[in-house]
């Protein structure tokens, strides 16, 4: 694969005007380490989208059941309501666990992206 190298200059504007990537104004930059680039963004972005709309689907069936079935408050244990308890133990392992999730996935995008330039290299 050949590389091309492009002059990009801060603030030509012009339509069509190579602009990919983010770089020095006059500093040459690869068109293939562009695509990467983004490619990995949009991964990043794709993965944070999507925890972040898993984590507040759970927060809300986790408040909901709350809210919605007060039978909760009636069951006791060691002489704490059940709501309590899982007002207390439930979200914070849940936060916890999509923390987890998403650095997983994050390093995981990384090393594809380091293993597709070190590809690319050879």
């Amino acid at each position: 694969m050949t590389r091309e190298r492009v002059r990009v200059t801060a603030g030509s504007g012009r339509p069509g005007a190579p602009t990919r990537g983010i770089a020095l104004p006059g500093t040459p930059v690869d068109d293939v380490e562009a695509a990467y680039a983004r490619a990995l963004r949009r991964s990043q972005l794709r993965l944070a989208v999507g925890t972040l709309l898993g984590f507040v689907v759970v927060m809300l069936a986790l408040f909901g059941a709350l809210t919605l079935i007060p039978e909760l408050d009636q069951i006791v244990w060691f002489g704490v309501p059940l709501s309590w308890l899982l007002h207390a133990f439930g979200f914070y392992p849940a936060i916890a666990g999509f923390a987890l999730l998403y650095v997983r996935g994050a390093n995981r995008n990384e090393r594809r992206y380091r293993a597709l330039r070190e590809e690319d290299e050879r």
